[in-house]
């Protein structure tokens, strides 16, 4: 599924949000220098917004697909998982990772970018997480148990919010074992966005359960979505919730 996500990185870059500036300064501002590495940078989405920031990006993704748009928006990102990524002696001010991290060894990670980086450089790692409108989220909770029977996705009783607090929760222990980092700094950024029927069902198929269905099943599960937009009125506005978890090396 890791590799999965470059199958329409056009859509991918259109219709996945941004990250808060408030996150994007407040790493600027931790960071010693101006040298990010961007794990996982897929279509160059936090990349882009580091560098209009004021910092050097330098991006890694498995994806050559995902890298290919990202080098055609001005990011330079080399192919490789992270973990068999060669830095060629190159170090780094901070190493980003935005809706990647999970996709990354959880012992193995924290080690190397600890050794990507200078004395107090950071590792930030960051995620959106969002609730869709119960009538939405039902619907799409239904077509995966019609369309995707076996995934687990179909029996998923827990909240996005549940889910994502043991993942942080995970990263933080993560950074902690490799024994190079000072205490991680968890934080949380709320904010909302507006979509219209056909923007969120542009945004779905970018989505880790879906990139990999055939068009006709992929069809089925957008049909009981829009569906379900229709029925409240053909859009909605998601409460979003930006979780980081941030350390600097010690």
């Amino acid at each position: 599924m890791a590799e999965s996500f470059g199958v329409d990185a056009e859509r991918y870059d259109r219709a996945r949000p941004a990250y808060p500036a408030e996150l994007v300064n407040h790493v600027l501002a931790a960071a010693p220098g101006a040298d990010f590495l961007d794990v996982g940078c897929g279509t160059g989405i936090e990349a882009r917004q580091f560098r209009d920031a004021g910092a050097r990006v330098l991006g890694v993704d498995p994806d050559p697909r995902m890298a290919a748009f990202a080098r055609g928006s001005g990011i330079d990102v080399e192919v490789a998982t992270f973990e068999d990524w060669d830095p060629a002696g190159r170090v780094f001010d901070a190493v980003v990772a935005g809706q990647a991290w999970h996709w990354v060894d959880p012992v193995a990670g924290p080690a190397k970018a600890a050794g990507l980086l200078r004395p107090g450089g950071v590792l930030a790692l960051f995620a959106h997480v969002f609730q869709p409108p119960a009538e939405v989220a039902g619907a799409l909770a239904e077509a995966y148990r019609r369309v995707l029977p076996g995934s687990p996705m179909a029996g998923e009783s827990r909240s996005a919010a549940e889910l994502y607090e043991v993942m942080f929760s995970r990263f933080a222990d993560g950074i902690r074992e490799a024994g190079r980092f000072g205490e991680p700094d968890r934080r949380r950024f709320d904010w909302e966005k507006p979509y219209t029927r056909d923007e969120w069902l542009d945004l779905l198929p970018t989505t880790g359960g879906l990139t990999r269905l055939g068009p006709d099943a992929l069809a089925d599960v957008l049909a009981g979505v829009g569906a379900a937009i229709d029925a409240i009125g053909g859009r909605f506005t998601m409460a979003y919730t930006t979780l980081a978890v941030i350390a600097a090396k010690a």
